[in-house]
């Protein structure tokens, strides 16, 4: 018994010193993994700062470009609906119904029928100004003095055609380019003094400064006489244009008006 003890002692200590350098190894083995561990993962983590740097910086040039597009964007279109322009145009002479045979409301959307009215508008203005000139002329109404060297207003015909083919070239030239000057400016201040009859504002008026109510007579009317007023303007102007296509036609073809004299 006494030779037992120390027999297993002696084992047990041989033991432990037989372990031992295998525990060292293995804590030498893990604490190599370790780092390999740790340098992988820095390795990694450098390698993706750069990916997600790249990242961030794509998407705030993403979100300045988005920034950069709204704020120069044009306006919302707002045009007046076709509603509100077909509604302005109907009278009683066509029995309150909207007289459109050939079906050109229909033809684009809100934009087209904004435009289709301003040209009407527009053309019924001319007609009306060339029916009245028509009628001075054939009235023998004219202004004193000369219409060009040598030309006295008072020798022009009383035709309005041949009063037309008396005006010198470069004075139908003059006329024309004023009238193309006042369509130009109309759509120039349109889009830089007010709001587009195609985005909103109202077809028809013009905005050549001092050629439409250069005495702001509108300026006081309300909402519902300047909306009679238009209406006026547009029957007016309708009436004109048939007047003055049968004046032409009638000066142009002998009896093609019956019931019209001579013009």
């Amino acid at each position: 018994m006494k030779l037992s003890i120390p027999l297993i002692l002696a084992v047990a200590s041989g033991s432990a010193s037989a372990f031992a350098p295998v525990s060292n190894a293995f804590r030498s083995a893990s604490l190599s993994m370790a780092d390999t561990a740790e340098a992988v993962e820095t390795s990694a983590i450098e390698i993706a700062i750069p990916e997600v740097q790249e990242k961030i910086k794509a998407a705030e040039d993403d979100a300045r470009e988005a920034r950069m597009a709204a704020k120069n964007a044009p306006p919302p279109v707002m045009c007046v609906t076709s509603e509100e322009i077909l509604s302005e145009g109907v009278s009683i002479e066509l029995g309150n119904n909207i007289w459109d045979p050939a079906g050109l409301a229909e033809i684009g959307g809100d934009a087209t029928l904004a435009w289709f009215r301003h040209s009407e508008v527009k053309h019924g203005r001319v007609a009306m100004a060339a029916f009245v000139g028509w009628w001075a002329v054939g009235a023998g109404l004219h202004f004193p003095g000369q219409l060009a060297y040598g030309l006295d207003f008072g020798s022009i015909p009383k035709t309005g055609l041949d009063a037309w083919d008396a005006v010198p070239g470069i004075g139908k030239v003059q006329m024309l380019m004023f009238a193309g000057l006042i369509e130009f400016h109309d759509e120039l201040f349109f889009s830089r003094r007010g709001v587009h009859y195609m985005r909103g504002g109202t077809p028809g008026k013009n905005m050549v400064p001092g050629l439409y109510d250069p005495f702001g007579f509108s300026a006081t009317r309300s909402e519902e006489a300047l909306a009679t007023g238009r209406l006026r303007e547009i029957k007016n102007g309708r009436l004109a244009m048939i007047g003055i296509a049968g004046m032409y036609a009638a000066a142009s073809i002998s009896g093609a008006v019956p019931l019209l004299p001579e013009v």
